[in-house]
């Protein structure tokens, strides 16, 4: 995880945040002697029980208000900030949509987004390799999204890291594109394993690719067994409505215990 990976320390800014920096609280040092790993173990499990708390505190917010937030997550390059402008075009008129977009640089992604109607928040994480929960709540302040809205949060680009951090999602959806390779899941199961949807995208691509579907499922759910997945190519527009419909359902869901609670 982040305290391994040599990902250094950064500074994260959250557009529209007051404070505009914020510590990333990940030690990088490497351990030099034989209590180093038993210290680095205990620090891994603080940095991950700070995360949680803040998680919480974004779920119960995300819960009160009736807001169904879904922690999108893949490899550079997999299509999941294209997949998302296309989701909100489409969607934007059934459901309001905000989007916060974490990358360690650039607000392109979330100019891009707001480009396509729905309000939207960068986080640049600087040399932070993931979003974590604090950020989120950050970003969750000068956002602010609307009680019974479908809140997207886009992850850094990074198919290790962000499975160990809850944001305080309803769920993570692990985005592979078929230009990938289709052992993906054997290689990065954690993430597959934190997953509760993942979408196979590029699909129009399957006839110029090396890319066994049948093989790629069986492999994500060797380490998360039932793992729902949905085929499609957010350029093409094909397999969408598989998509859509968890969206929508995983939404209305969100909204009627929110307005049970009342």
């Amino acid at each position: 995880m982040c305290t391994t990976c040599g990902c250094g320390v950064g500074e994260a800014r959250v557009e529209g945040h007051h404070h505009h920096h914020h510590d990333h609280d990940h030690p990088h040092d490497h351990p030099h002697d034989h209590g180093a790993a038993d210290r680095l173990v205990r620090v891994e499990q603080d940095i991950l029980a700070h995360n949680d708390t803040h998680a919480a505190a974004n779920r119960a917010r995300f819960a009160e208000r009736g807001i169904f937030a879904v922690n999108l997550v893949s490899s550079p390059g997999s299509g999941k900030t294209t997949l998302l402008a296309r989701t909100l075009a489409d969607l934007l008129a059934r459901v309001p949509c905000a989007v916060i977009e974490g990358d360690q640089q650039t607000d392109h992604d979330a100019e891009r987004i707001r480009a396509a109607g729905a309000p939207a928040v960068q986080v640049n994480t600087g040399k932070g390799c993931h979003l974590d929960a604090h950020m989120v709540g950050h970003a969750l302040d000068a956002l602010d999204p609307a009680a019974d809205s479908l809140l997207f949060i886009e992850n850094v680009g990074n198919l290790v890291c962000p499975a160990a951090f809850d944001l305080g999602e309803a769920h993570k959806v692990v985005v592979l594109s078929v230009t990938e390779g289709d052992d993906k899941p054997l290689k990065y199961p954690d993430m597959f394993a934190a997953a509760d949807l993942m979408v196979l995208n590029k699909a129009d691509l399957l006839p110029h690719v090396d890319f066994d579907v049948d093989r790629c499922v069986d492999f994500a759910r060797r380490v998360r067994p039932d793992l729902p997945v949905v085929q499609l190519s957010a350029t093409k527009g094909d397999g969408l409505d598989g998509w859509y419909a968890w969206l929508l359902d995983g939404h209305r869901r969100a909204a009627g215990r929110a307005d049970a609670a009342e």
